[in-house]
């Protein structure tokens, strides 16, 4: 079988949340979400290599927390870059071989069987990411007061984990960055390799507002 890694980037100032300390370690369900995260991926596989990659400014705070909350799952440390990118790269550097996914640190409530799903398709596919259906109706900008609907049938919505084969997401790293890449597939996706899609989950949500804080501590009473 192969190794399983997870890279979890947690470089968020929370902006967004309009809160001074960083969204990450912001509690839901009387834990910090970025421990939530973690948790998830303990659960789906209690062998996963987990390497979590923090601004180094942020380290010894976490450190602090894993204390505080007697937070024991074993993972490693990575620094940070300039951006989300560059962040991933440095986690990169801590694997060696098998399987990596990549996620984002405020995504804390993917399930067993999502988290599976995308790791039995990487192991198929190479390259496997979650998505989920728009809802809404859709517009495109043509100009700076005309748009144009979108057909919503052709649009998914990505989640994370994105997982690879690690030697694909090594050699797509090695690409000089650029402000397309929004996301992992995409780095991936530059060198050619086809992206495989499988159903993500709408609990699987991303926490970036105080709405979403209060959506994520019904997810999580919900499951108690």
């Amino acid at each position: 079988m192969n190794q399983k890694n997870i890279i979890i980037v947690a470089g968020g100032k929370g902006l967004r949340m309009g809160a001074d300390l960083p969204k990450q370690f912001i509690p839901i369900g009387g834990k910090p979400i970025l421990m939530h995260t973690i948790n998830a991926f303990y659960e789906y596989d209690k062998h996963i290599n987990i390497v979590l990659v923090l601004p180094e400014s942020h380290q010894d705070y976490w450190k602090e927390l894993c204390r505080k909350y007697k937070f024991n799952i074993a993972h490693q440390i990575a620094t940070g870059g300039e951006t989300r990118f560059h962040s991933v790269k440095n986690g990169l550097a801590f694997i060696n071989e098998g399987l990596v996914g990549v996620q984002d640190g405020v995504r804390p409530f993917g399930s067993k069987e999502m988290i599976a799903r995308c790791f039995d398709a990487a192991q198929q596919y190479q390259a496997a990411i979650p998505v989920i259906d728009s809802t809404d109706s859709l517009r495109e900008m043509t100009g700076a007061e005309r748009s144009k609907i979108i057909d919503r049938s052709k649009i998914r919505l990505v989640q994370t984990p994105q997982v690879f084969s690690v030697e694909i997401l090594k050699k797509a790293y090695q690409t000089d960055y650029t402000e397309t890449f929004t996301d992992d597939a995409s780095v991936v996706e530059a060198i050619g390799i086809n992206i495989h899609l499988v159903r993500g989950e709408t609990t699987n949500i991303k926490v970036t507002t105080p709405l979403d804080l209060k959506i994520g501590e019904f997810i999580v009473n919900s499951s108690l």
